[in-house]
């Protein structure tokens, strides 16, 4: 399931690929009209420009907007980013990968249950972006 943290990361960047020419919107603006609380918006925008997928601009006419176009920021990269892990065992993660105690990974069916659910997602995750979900 998807955290809230990630829902409102997604529904702010709906929202910001909405907008013409990339303009610099207002933390305060998307809050109110998404109706995200403003310092978990805050937080989530941060982590969001760190990792290169937002870009901000300070002052008149300030705010944030896309540093990359959202046809190139797929669903499995922002996920991975706020959420982790999208694998639902980590012994199967492939970028998070933890051994099961007490498991023996070649003769586990679990794990090639859980493998095959994972490349399953990723399948479509790694392949719809924020453009694909914004409908733009």
């Amino acid at each position: 399931m998807l955290s809230k943290k990630t829902q409102y990361a997604f529904q702010a960047l709906m929202y910001l690929s909405q907008k013409k020419e990339n303009e610099p919107v207002l933390i305060a603006e998307i809050s109110r009209k998404k109706r995200i609380p403003l310092k978990f918006l805050e937080n989530i925008l941060l982590e969001l420009k760190k990792a290169g997928i937002l870009n901000s601009k300070k002052g008149k006419g300030g705010g944030y907007f896309f540093a990359r176009n959202p046809k190139d920021v797929n669903l499995a990269t922002v996920m991975r980013l706020l959420d982790g892990p999208i694998s639902l065992v980590s012994c199967v993660s492939l970028y998070f990968y933890e051994k099961c105690k007490n498991c023996d990974e070649k003769n586990c069916g679990l794990h090639d249950v859980m493998a095959h659910v994972r490349d399953a997602n990723l399948k479509i995750l790694e392949k719809k972006t924020i453009a694909d979900i914004s409908k733009i």
